[in-house]
């Protein structure tokens, strides 16, 4: 019958180093107590963690030596008073005081001080009183009392000078761990990915512990998976990396069942919440779990595996709750990493489909607007006047829709960052004047004038971005504005930029769209339509280092102004 696997130990100061390492003759008094469990001490202060295992060393010794202490200062007093004061036995005297430096308080050395230089005189005088004095028995007294007083005074300074030592090597080691811990977080911090982030973990957590070998992985019904990092000794040859050869001669745990014991987390001490960090094997394999987020690829948490390390308990508790939230960042970015990788396929998705759907709406288009024409040219016989309108307004919703697959293969390109040729020298002047040829037999079927007044400007760009720019803001002001309004076009060079105002006698935009203007399908009213060309024009000027603007005159008229710099930017990107 199989028996229960062992039961997870707390980790301690007491299990943490083998029994071996402990000094020959040490008296069992003076053996540590069990620390504590790893949990309880996670998030606790450092100092409060193991400043306070020198004073739970030293409470047993110092009973200990103060008992021996005061019991071989009543023998000796007793001795040298029962015997002839030749013997010379209060000079014995100063072993008590002696004795009280191996753990006796400083308040229990003063005592027997004290007590010794009293027993020397109690001694003196009663064999004075007994066997009569000489000057010898008198400087023999006298250099017992010298003598106690000496080492009295000598076990004091001792005493300050190993607690002056003990404070330093304390702080000293504390610093150390400081800045250890420092470098765990530098070395883990940054956008990394998971499985970085545990490679770096690992590497950072074997040179802060001490460990022989530190793995971490994830842990997936009860196999240890990737993410997965191993880090060993660094093949110095000395003592350590020769024991560290034993540890690289074994397997790595990835891909392999971890036994139950591993598994298995004790409760935190006076909880019933398990703790994040335990010991098993009797302390020589020490284990810490870091949570994951729920959704991490591989849905477990990752499972710390250190061997034998040297660190003490609350430093080592200390670096593992300082990676959990590291941990919770670099999850947190994979999330965004993983939603940018998905909105940047469905938005090339949506670019395809508005390609496909803008070429193929097209064609269609273009056929039926040249069967219309055919007709409107007599080539089916003379036609109704009626039917002739019914021709005429199909040919205008024509151009219009094929306006809009025009209007959406831009936005698809200038939304997709397709690379286009290189800027070069455009004459501005020339693009408005083909425009407004283009536009006039437009805006002299709705009594529109255009009023152009043109200076010759020359800028650095894209000819046919800088065309469509142009185009859609004199179409927009012919379409919103009035029969028998006047559109006027300015173009001016003011400085080192190129200026271009199309100024109409619209109704104008209301001051709740002002701030949607620009912005693609924002239609519903004057300034508008498909709601693409405004928001075209504004990003190619911004992709040639400009910007187009709306204002009202005070005459109540809308004003597009389309701004370009004489020479482009070369910081300027190729699109936006």
């Amino acid at each position: 019958m199989m028996g229960n696997p062992p039961k997870p130990e707390p980790i301690s100061q007491a299990n943490r180093q083998p029994p071996a390492t402990q000094p020959s003759g040490t008296p069992p008094e003076i053996q540590p107590p069990p620390a504590e469990d790893f949990a309880h001490t996670t998030g606790t202060r450092l100092d409060s963690v193991n400043s306070a295992l020198p004073v739970r060393f030293a409470v047993p010794g110092e009973r200990t030596a103060a008992a021996l202490a005061w019991t071989l200062l009543g023998l000796i007093t007793a001795a040298d008073i029962l015997t002839p004061a030749q013997w010379v036995l209060g000079t014995l005297l100063s072993a008590p005081v002696a004795l009280a430096a191996l753990g006796a308080s400083q308040r229990t050395t003063l005592a027997l001080l004290a007590a010794s230089v009293a027993a020397n005189l109690l001694a003196g005088s009663l064999n004075a009183g007994r066997d009569g004095i000489t000057t010898f028995d008198a400087v023999n007294r006298a250099v017992s009392v010298l003598t106690v007083l000496m080492v009295g005074l000598l076990t004091l300074r001792a005493r300050q000078a190993n607690a002056r030592a003990a404070r330093l090597a304390e702080e000293e080691r504390r610093l150390t761990f400081e800045r250890g811990l420092r470098a765990l977080v530098e070395s883990v911090s940054g956008p990394l990915g998971e499985a970085e982030f545990v490679t770096r973990a690992a590497a950072a957590l074997h040179t802060l512990t001490g460990a022989r070998s530190v793995e971490i992985g994830a842990v997936d019904r009860a196999v240890l998976r990737e993410p997965y990092a191993r880090s060993l000794g660094n093949g110095t040859g000395n003592a350590a990396d020769t024991e560290n050869s034993s540890y690289q001669k074994q397997p790595p745990r990835l891909n392999t069942r971890l036994p139950l014991e591993v598994l298995t987390r004790p409760p935190s001490p006076g909880t019933s919440t398990q703790s994040n960090v335990w010991a098993v094997h009797g302390g020589d394999l020490v284990l810490a779990r870091l949570s994951r987020r729920a959704a991490a690829e591989g849905g477990g948490d990752l499972l710390v595996l250190m061997e034998r390390p040297t660190a003490p308990p609350g430093e080592i508790a200390q670096a593992v709750s300082t990676l959990q939230p590291l941990l919770d960042r670099t999850g947190l970015l994979d999330e965004l990493r993983l939603q940018r990788a998905q909105l940047a396929e469905r938005g090339e998705v949506l670019r395809d489909l508005v390609y496909a759907f803008s070429h193929d709406l097209r064609t269609p288009l273009m056929a039926n607007a040249m069967s219309m024409e055919t007709a409107l040219r007599g080539a089916y016989g003379p036609l109704p006047e009626a039917y002739r309108a019914t021709l005429h307004n199909g040919l205008e919703a024509n151009a219009t829709l094929l306006a809009l697959a025009d209007q959406l293969l831009a936005v698809a390109k200038v939304e997709g960052g397709e690379p286009e040729d290189p800027p070069s020298d455009v004459n501005l002047r020339d693009v408005t004047v083909g425009v407004l040829s283009q536009l006039q037999a437009r805006a002299e079927a709705r009594s529109i004038t255009l009023e152009p007044h043109l200076s010759g400007v020359r800028v650095q760009g894209r000819p046919h971005d800088l065309r469509r720019a142009v185009q859609n803001l004199i179409d927009n002001s012919v379409k919103f504005s009035p029969p028998g309004g006047t559109v006027r076009v300015t173009l001016r060079a003011d400085a080192d930029e190129a200026i271009l105002t199309v100024q109409d006698d619209g109704p104008g935009v209301s001051a709740a769209r002002i701030p949607t203007l620009f912005q693609r399908f924002r239609g519903g009213g004057a300034g508008s339509g498909t709601g693409l060309g405004l928001y075209l024009a504004r990003r190619i000027a911004q992709a040639h280092g400009g910007n187009v603007t709306y204002a009202r005159t005070a005459r109540a008229q809308s004003a597009f102004t389309l701004t370009l710099p004489l020479e482009l930017p070369p910081s300027t990107p190729e699109r936006p």
